[in-house]
């Protein structure tokens, strides 16, 4: 086996009596559909990005799902989430209308961000979404700002409501001096964040071993800090649940910090553009073996006996019409007008009257530059 390949293998040993044995066939359906939905999305993300309809950079998340899924089920509706470029997944586990997710990702004025954001920059301020982030790692000095702001509105403000912040960066960011900054502050000041590395093996093209130090034993790093550490098997969507929500609820109750390394994979490049020459495709095909949707299933199928082949397949084929349907819709939307989206939305606006779109276009000065 790989090392990338063994990376995915169950990490830590599984509690005897499992926190998932105690939920509900529903919500463990709920899961199946949530990660059936991120993958055939990506699926048609990648198309729509092969036929041009997509611009820019884009990142799918094919592989990765049960982390987004896995992760988000163990906290709040309302406790807030940040993450990196990779967040497609991410908004759609926490509730993102897919037409608004695709329709961003087509440039369109009703993707979340009327879309002026695009793939990397998914915002969405109801399901406490606080955006991808393009800039590798400038996401974790603002998730330590979130849980900065929540012990703040407890400790100094009087709020009743304890919450944790999930910071989520993949495993090249950890070599970035931002994250290091802010996982000391995270430490010193006992913030209520988890930061969670979604350890793909590959920081867009080096493999982990080849660029970031005690790249076996991650948790090593949090330590320096003061910060609990765990390694986690990110392709057992189960496994992510019953080893994350411990730790969720403790930095809730304890109102500290956690580092959480999520050993995961990704099926495709880095990005659109990768064209992958620095792994085997019979790696790729290994780790599939233990792809964490079919785990889900069986699991549900075979040992549940909650859910039957053929549920899976309508499941299957009623997410593909929704997907179908937030294409349509973001193929159907406008483009966001040049007046007045492209001066709002920022801090500084053109004076009343005054329109310094007219007056470019005319040569003249711009007179907010």
């Amino acid at each position: 086996m790989t090392t990338a390949a063994a990376s995915t293998r169950q990490t830590g040993a599984r509690p005897r009596k499992r926190l998932t044995d105690s939920l509900p066939d529903e919500t463990l359906i709920g899961w199946l559909r949530d990660m059936t939905l991120i993958r055939e999305f990506e699926v048609r993300t990648m198309q729509a990005y092969s036929n041009a309809k997509i611009g820019g950079f884009c990142h799918v998340y094919i592989g990765e799902e049960a982390c987004a899924v896995g992760t988000l089920a163990c906290v709040n509706p309302d406790d807030p989430v940040i993450t990196a470029y990779r967040d497609h997944g991410h908004a759609l586990a926490r509730g993102m209308d897919p037409g608004a997710c695709m329709a961003e990702m087509f440039g369109r004025i009703t993707g979340c961000a009327k879309g002026k954001g695009g793939s990397m920059h998914m915002f969405d301020r109801p399901h406490w979404l606080f955006g991808g982030h393009g800039i590798v790692g400038a996401q974790t000095p603002l998730g330590a700002g979130l849980a900065f702001a929540a012990k703040y509105q407890r400790e100094v403000l009087g709020q009743d409501q304890k919450k944790v912040a999930l910071c989520y960066l993949g495993d090249g960011a950890l070599n970035q001096g931002a994250f290091h900054e802010a996982m000391n502050l995270a430490g010193l000041f006992g913030l209520p964040v988890i930061y969670i590395v979604e350890n793909n093996r590959y920081s867009m093209g080096t493999e982990i071993h080849r660029g970031t130090t005690m790249a076996d034993d991650l948790p090593k790093k949090a330590a320096a800090y003061g910060v609990e550490g765990v390694t986690i098997d990110g392709m057992d969507v189960l496994e992510v649940y019953d080893r994350f929500k411990p730790i969720a609820d403790a930095c809730r109750e304890e109102v500290r910090p956690a580092f959480v390394d999520l050993h995961t994979y990704r099926y495709h490049g880095h990005s659109m553009s990768d064209p992958q020459k620095y792994r085997a495709k019979e790696e790729v095909e290994e780790v599939k073996q233990r792809d964490s949707i079919d785990l889900l299933a069986a699991h549900l199928i075979e040992e549940r006996k909650a859910l039957t082949p053929d549920d899976r397949k309508a499941m299957q084929q009623e997410i593909k019409k929704i997907v179908r349907d937030a294409v349509r819709f973001a193929e159907e939307s406008p483009e966001p007008p040049v007046e007045p989206e492209l001066y709002s939305d920022v801090y500084l606006n053109p004076q009343p009257g005054l329109s310094p779109i007219r007056e470019y276009t005319r040569g003249a000065k711009n007179p907010l530059l």
